[in-house]
């Protein structure tokens, strides 16, 4: 088993305590290892496991990272309530094809009704790229990712062929989300999150 561990160090100038490491462990190993791993980790919650292709990751995220992951839950469950749309919030719930590919993104959701693999999944990166991470949710074949990395939200919808970047969801509910806004009002929440729901709820009730 091999094991290669990368730590995301932030250029130290003018950074705070908030802006903690998060870190990364990446081990070589079976669907085997990862089992008995995610078995050892139980229900931590400070610990986000996935497997594909022989790569096993294991994200012990921080501040600054669980901070982005709960405005950006905060935000668009607020969004999908007042679209009158039925919805599922599962925030880091397992997604597993036994044997092929497993996840635990920071925030995830089904739309109109529960399911095995939810319609959207988001990442906040603050490691490794983002999008090196589409080949094991094409593998989990999840609908539609989101990456939020430096301030940039990107989206990509699943195709027959692979992942296609896009400029707005294609998900009921959240095709008419105006991503600018939703994007300004996460910069906000940084600093205060109160304000920004306050803000973020304001605009869509006027434009309901």
């Amino acid at each position: 088993m091999t094991v290669a561990t990368e730590t995301f160090r932030p250029d130290q100038e003018h950074r705070s305590v908030e802006r903690a490491l998060d870190q990364l462990i990446t081990i070589q190993g079976d669907w085997a290892q990862f089992k008995l791993i995610q078995q050892g980790c139980g229900q931590s919650s400070n610990v986000r496991l996935s497997y594909f292709n022989g790569t096993i990751e294991i994200l012990m995220p921080a501040r600054s990272h669980e901070i982005f992951s709960h405005i950006i839950g905060q935000l668009l469950t607020f969004f999908l309530a007042y679209q009158g749309i039925s919805f599922f919030a599962l925030g880091t719930a397992d997604q597993e094809q036994d044997g092929i590919a497993a996840a635990q993104p920071d925030q995830s959701y089904c739309i109109g009704k529960l399911k095995p693999i939810p319609d959207l999944s988001i990442e906040v990166v603050f490691t490794s790229g983002g999008t090196s991470k589409l080949q094991r949710y094409k593998a989990l074949r999840v609908p539609e990712v989101w990456f939020w990395e430096d301030g940039t939200l990107t989206l990509y919808h699943l195709q027959e062929n692979g992942y296609d970047r896009i400029e707005q969801s294609q998900l009921e509910g959240l095709k008419n989300l105006d991503l600018a806004v939703f994007k300004r009002h996460i910069m906000m929440a940084e600093t205060d999150l109160g304000e920004a729901v306050r803000s973020f709820t304001t605009y869509i009730l006027q434009n309901s």
